[in-house]
């Protein structure tokens, strides 16, 4: 595994207010082994991974694919074919992440929004995000105003509930910088 993981999974379980401890009971591991996984002292097994990745309500894909960057690259720069996928599943939308980590006070993702998709519900976020439209229209609900966005357009959401859908009938494509990171 890229020498990353560690990092990746001290971020995320910091990010959900989850203690070394509570998240070692958890998983039935000792508070010591799961600080060496941090560390990347230690490589845990796949089924490890899987474990962790429902733990922190992650995509196991999100933990395990960190193959994609050169060993001189890694770190600083993401290839558009080596992104990974990031996201819980929702049906019609896609979510790449264009961070290099998760070890950063913030996060980049490429979300694609298929036409006709919408959220199942409203969210909120224990975090500031703000929005580019690189292609596309979206509307958008954000702490009860509703919102069309399109290409060249930029919106903000700290912590308010907020729900989008693109009933056009193109893709619509946004990069997003979200802080913490919450993938």
């Amino acid at each position: 595994m890229h020498h990353k993981v560690g990092a990746d999974l001290r971020a995320l379980r910091k990010a959900r207010g989850v203690t070394l401890a509570a998240l070692a009971q958890q998983l039935g591991r000792s508070v010591g082994w799961l600080s060496q996984v941090e560390r990347d002292l230690s490589s845990p097994s796949v089924a490890d991974m899987r474990s962790i990745s429902a733990a922190l309500n992650v995509p196991l894909s999100l933990l395990l694919d960190h193959s994609g960057a050169a060993e001189d690259e890694a770190g600083y720069i993401v290839r558009s074919d080596a992104r990974r996928a990031i996201g819980k599943h929702i049906p019609g939308l896609t979510e790449e992440l264009l961070s290099p980590d998760l070890t950063d006070d913030f996060e980049v993702v490429h979300s694609t929004f298929a036409p006709a998709a919408r959220a199942a519900a409203p969210q909120t976020r224990a975090t500031q995000e703000v929005g580019y439209m690189l292609s596309g229209r979206l509307d958008l609900t954000i702490a009860g105003r509703r919102f069309t966005v399109g290409v060249g357009d930029s919106f903000r959401i700290r912590n308010d509930p907020f729900e989008w859908h693109n009933p056009y009938d193109v893709p619509a494509v946004a990069i997003w910088v979200i802080a913490p990171p919450v993938y």
